[in-house]
């Protein structure tokens, strides 16, 4: 395979642990700021970014799709295990972003 699609992977995994990590954080001052317990709202705010890291890790939904129907119509099944595997890394880049919230906040994200 290429090395632009190594690099996109890699792309990939990091835009989804960022968003789960700076979302959940940035998200707790808020919660911080108006009398609210920040530990709590860091555990919902990561359990309702979830998807949206994976989609915006991926770079939208109409791409994915798009992607999906080249390889699935037009026969282009690299096309296809491509973006299956961009949205396994970002998947990955949640589940790490998940795993460290849980460490340091002694809470578990169900």
């Amino acid at each position: 395979m290429e090395e632009r699609f190594f690099a996109s992977f890699i792309h990939c995994y990091f835009i989804a642990f960022g968003v789960i990590i700076g979302g959940a954080i940035i998200g707790s001052i808020g919660s911080f700021l108006t009398g609210e317990a920040p530990i709590t709202a860091i555990n919902r705010i990561a359990k309702s970014l979830r998807i949206w890291a994976i989609v915006a890790a991926i770079g939208g939904t109409f791409d994915a799709i798009a992607n999906f129907e080249k390889g699935l119509l037009d026969g282009s099944t690299l096309d296809l295990v491509k973006q299956i595997l961009f949205i396994v890394s970002a998947m990955g880049g949640v589940k790490t972003a998940i795993l460290l919230i849980e460490w340091l906040i002694q809470e578990e994200i169900t």
